[in-house]
């Protein structure tokens, strides 16, 4: 079956692909195993010279990049032009600084001669092929934050992107390419969601990454897990916002919109519970609420235009259902709950507010991936907390308070990979990015990324 580019603001289907066959994915697998042999011998030097070449190609071919971003899976224009940028900022970012990162590191004198040796160092070797198995809503960025570090430790990569953005799967790898990577460094492999177990178990492939759905992370562990390989994955989110009586409440309620609206509602870091002390409840989830409720929608090329459409019927569907499941349990529709009137031929959804939300409603334990908010009242501090945890989910957190002690609480207490005070959730490429709980393990980015798919060698000398 073709793999189909359709645009979601207007069902249009853009381009179809023809999957790889077996021989083709054989040849992709072989030219893979070739490149890593001599790849793996390049210098720092080198390696950064070429990723920086393809920062400045991403620089320069940034509105076409975007506008490919926008027509396959719907993002503003705007945000589209902001993630490339992105990645051509980690790229230069891991060109100057994977050479420190993956220094040998030499123990204490004394611990050496304890071992029994005249020397002893740890150096960080790549292990071979990575296969990267990313999702449609980051499509550049998701790439680039495990390319960058994969091939800047000498690693190749192999990536099996979402089906529903082939032209930027193309268009990544035609990247990599005119950068000058050598043959077989970085390829995409066009093939569907079936053919992805048989590419983990190929002895040729050393290690996977994948960041998605729970489901296609389970099923991708488990098997990396029969075949004894290193796995990182990043999973799904419902991230708490909390709000403390000490927050500036008006910066907090302006941030939260960003921070749930971001990529169309789409993003695993996305706060998605608003979880507010009882104090400062009614001042916030009016301004919140109002502030929703302008968003502009519409067609995402449209450089107005705040929200665009959901990245596929299906995802637009289920969102639909959460919140009719949980208006039938009493939830409050505070705005939105419904398709926009004039937007039929895309898949479109109001950014929506809901109040009264109880564990009855599937919408309390779910993760909500488009622009749907859930608002909670907390009577105090231990309130908040219990409710922040109270998910599958440990991606990251956001908590607005100004009061020292109550911060120490938080990152003593909440279940997550992060927890950023009077702000959003945000990568850098110096920061540690990664979960816990259903939101996988391993880290991305920062030095723990790239050192997620090396060889951590003892070196001994008598």
């Amino acid at each position: 079956m073709p793999i189909a580019s359709v645009n979601p603001a207007t069902g249009e289907t853009l381009e179809t692909f023809e999957p790889l066959d077996a021989a083709g994915l054989e040849q992709r697998l072989a030219r893979a195993e070739e490149a890593f042999r001599t790849y793996r011998t390049t210098s720092f030097a080198q390696r950064a010279g070429l990723l920086r070449r393809a920062a400045e190609l991403l620089d320069e071919d940034l509105e076409s990049i975007a506008r490919t971003m926008t027509e396959e899976m719907g993002k503003p224009i705007a945000a589209a032009r902001a993630e490339a940028a992105k990645c051509a900022k980690a790229m230069r970012w891991y060109a100057e600084n994977a050479e420190a990162l993956l220094a040998d590191e030499h123990p204490e004198p004394a611990d050496v001669a304890d071992a029994g040796a005249a020397r002893a160092y740890v150096r960080y070797r790549p292990l071979g092929a990575v296969l990267a198995v990313m999702p449609w809503n980051f499509p550049f960025w998701q790439v680039v934050r495990f390319a960058a570090p994969a091939l800047m430790a000498g690693n190749v990569g192999l990536l099996k992107h979402a089906s529903n953005v082939p032209r930027t799967a193309v268009a990544l790898e035609e990247l990599f390419r005119r950068a000058g990577f050598p043959e077989g460094c970085f390829q995409t492999l066009l093939i569907g969601s079936g053919a992805v177990e048989a590419v983990v178990r190929d002895p040729r492939v050393a290690a996977v990454t994948l960041t998605g759905s729970e489901p296609a992370g389970r099923a991708v562990a488990a098997a990396a897990a029969d075949e004894v390989k290193k796995a990182v994955l990043e999973l799904g989110g419902s991230d708490p916002f909390v709000v403390m009586p000490s927050a500036d409440v008006d910066a907090a309620a302006a941030t939260a919109v960003t921070a749930r609206a971001q990529n169309n509602g789409q993003s695993c870091i996305a706060a998605k519970r608003f979880i507010v002390h009882t104090e400062v409840y009614d001042r916030f989830t009016a301004a919140f609420t109002a502030a929703m409720g302008a968003l502009r929608v519409g067609d995402p090329m449209d450089e107005a235009v705040q929200v665009g459409p959901l990245a596929s019927r299906q995802g637009r569907d289920e969102i639909a259902e959460l919140v009719e499941d949980a208006r039938a349990h009493g939830a409050r529709v505070e705005c939105g709950g419904r398709r926009p009137e004039g937007l039929d031929a895309g898949w479109f959804y109001e950014p929506t507010v809901l109040t009264g939300i109880t564990p009855r409603m599937r919408i309390h334990q779910e993760e909500t991936f488009g622009p749907v908010a859930t608002v909670y009242r907390a009577a105090d501090l231990d309130e908040a907390v219990a409710l922040a945890n109270d998910t599958p989910f440990g991606l990251s957190s956001n908590v607005w308070t100004e009061d020292p002690a109550e911060q120490e609480r938080f990152v003593r207490d909440i279940q997550a990979g992060g927890v950023f005070f009077n702000g959003m959730t945000a990568s850098h490429p110096a920061l540690p990015f990664g979960g816990v709980k259903r939101s996988g393990f391993g880290r991305e980015l920062s030095g723990h990324g790239i050192k997620e798919f090396c060889n951590v060698t003892t070196v001994w000398i008598a």
